[in-house]
């Protein structure tokens, strides 16, 4: 608040608030020059001791040398070390996958520790605010392990006591700038550890061909495509219920069409049923002749086919009951999958609102009763808002591929699935990039993992229905 003075020249303003300001002048305590050599010196042998205790055997591939060099002579030590190094560089050129499994991610591991991850982690967590401040002291999250693979770099992180997963996921894309990588995925390790997955190139970047048919005959996980670990992604069907949801072009149909391939042997030896409802009349009308009179494509016939999957699954439960409670299938009762490929048309953009009614609850009862008594869904839709699929969280596992909005991730695999990593939103809609791939959230585990699907062509569907219709028992 500022006032003229009495007596004082017009032009002179003067405050009458208090000055609260207090300058503080630290204490300096000179500390003499012995005690400062001799606290570097301890840090420094302290420094050469955890050197030597993390990694004992870069510390022998270095020392070794120097110490025979210094007894012996360079040409003694020459001839010592040269045929080691002969019989790694040999190993690496006739079998390089396992000198990479044995030595190189792990030569590869301990550089990116020491190059990488050790010297930014001090700065990178206190600007992310992971690091915290009190009463003079810095606390920081404590850097674990790294392991690399041929994809990724898996660092194990040990969190500050009181932080939570939350406040973690809240900061992946700094943690992914930070540490020259296009995104952070984050996991629990295990009480009060996380794992930071930096990935450092696109192993699903190539599209996948469709997969060749099974040679047995099986109704358990059945191959659709391939992790981003480079493992077989195996879609389980039996005992479960799966929801995709993608938009146009992400690739549902690879799905769809790979997971029935997979269970065309089971089809044909009568040990699984497989009931298409087709409203788009596009995807499934490819291979009617191999669903006979378990098609359907009007919304009449589509209510009606699901009404009879509940009629089966009723009458199997009647008869399940007090003997066993889960199914084997057989061909007396085969493990029936009921695939739905727009569900949103039928349950929501259907005009006849009795028809939706029946249609919703009839998907209700079958995704509440049925994977017991061997009677599964796999329903594909482009929009996941719940006034469009109000039955979306009855579906055990579900699978984003690429969506339209952020908020639609969640949506999908459920709340905190994009903080976790699964990034659906930004899968590319160039088909020959993006299409087939997605984020899958099991009912086992909150960690959503990334895949690509096989991309099954019309003259893949051509030739399965050429092979495989009409042969049912």
């Amino acid at each position: 608040m500022f006032k003229k003075m009495p007596g004082d020249e017009p032009h002179r303003i003067v405050s009458t608030t208090p000055d609260t300001a207090v300058v503080f002048k630290p204490a300096v305590i000179r500390t003499p020059a012995l005690l400062t050599l001799i606290i570097f010196a301890w840090r420094a042998v302290a420094s050469l001791v955890r050197a030597v205790w993390r990694h004992p055997i870069a510390t022998l591939v270095a020392v070794v040398p120097s110490v025979i060099t210094f007894l012996y002579g360079w040409r003694i030590a020459l001839l010592m070390t040269a045929p080691p190094l002969v019989g790694l560089v040999a190993w690496a050129l006739t079998d390089r996958g396992s000198f990479a499994h044995w030595i190189g991610w792990r030569l590869l591991a301990w550089w990116r520790l020491v190059w990488l991850y050790r010297r930014h982690w001090q700065p990178v967590m206190t600007v992310s605010g992971l690091a915290k401040h009190l009463h003079g002291r810095e606390y920081v999250p404590r850097l674990g392990t790294v392991t690399c693979t041929s994809w990724a770099d898996l660092v194990t992180v040990r969190m500050l006591d009181g932080q939570a997963v939350k406040d973690w996921t809240d900061r992946v894309d700094n943690l992914a700038h930070g540490f020259d990588a296009q995104t952070c995925r984050i996991s629990t390790a295990k009480p009060g550890w996380l794992l930071l997955t930096f990935p450092r190139n696109d192993p699903l970047a190539v599209p996948m061909p469709a997969l060749p048919l099974p040679e047995e005959v099986s109704v358990g996980p059945v191959e659709v495509g391939r992790c981003e670990d480079g493992t077989p992604w195996l879609l389980k069907l039996l005992g479960t219920h799966v929801l995709v949801a993608g938009a146009t072009g992400a690739g549902k149909g690879s799905i769809i069409w790979s997971a029935i391939r997979a269970l065309l042997p089971a089809v044909r030896e009568g040990l699984a049923e497989i009931w298409a409802l087709d409203p788009k009349l596009m995807e499934l009308s490819f291979g009617r002749d191999l669903f006979d009179e378990h098609y359907a494509a009007a919304p009449a016939d589509c209510a009606d086919l699901l009404e009879q999957a509940v009629e089966v699954m009723q009458e199997r439960a009647g008869r399940f009951a007090g003997v066993h409670r889960s199914h084997t299938p057989t061909v007396e009762d085969p493990f029936v999958l009921v695939v739905v490929d727009e569900v949103a048309f039928l349950t929501a953009y259907q005009s006849d609102k009795q028809l939706r009614q029946r249609v919703t609850a009839a998907l209700a009862t079958l995704t509440t009763q049925g994977r017991a008594v061997g009677v599964g869904v796999l329903a594909a839709l482009q929009d996941p808002r719940k006034e469009v699929m109000n039955i979306r969280n009855l579906f055990p596992d579900k699978i984003a591929l690429r969506l339209d909005e952020s908020e639609q991730v969640d949506m999908v695999l459920g709340d905190g699935a994009r903080d976790r990593g699964a990034l659906a939103d930004h899968i590319s809609p160039i088909p020959a990039r993006g299409a087939g791939i997605g984020y899958v959230r099991l009912e086992t585990g909150p960690d959503p993992i990334r895949v690509r699907a096989a991309f099954v062509s019309d003259a893949d569907i051509r030739a399965v229905v050429a092979e495989f219709a009409g042969g049912r028992p």
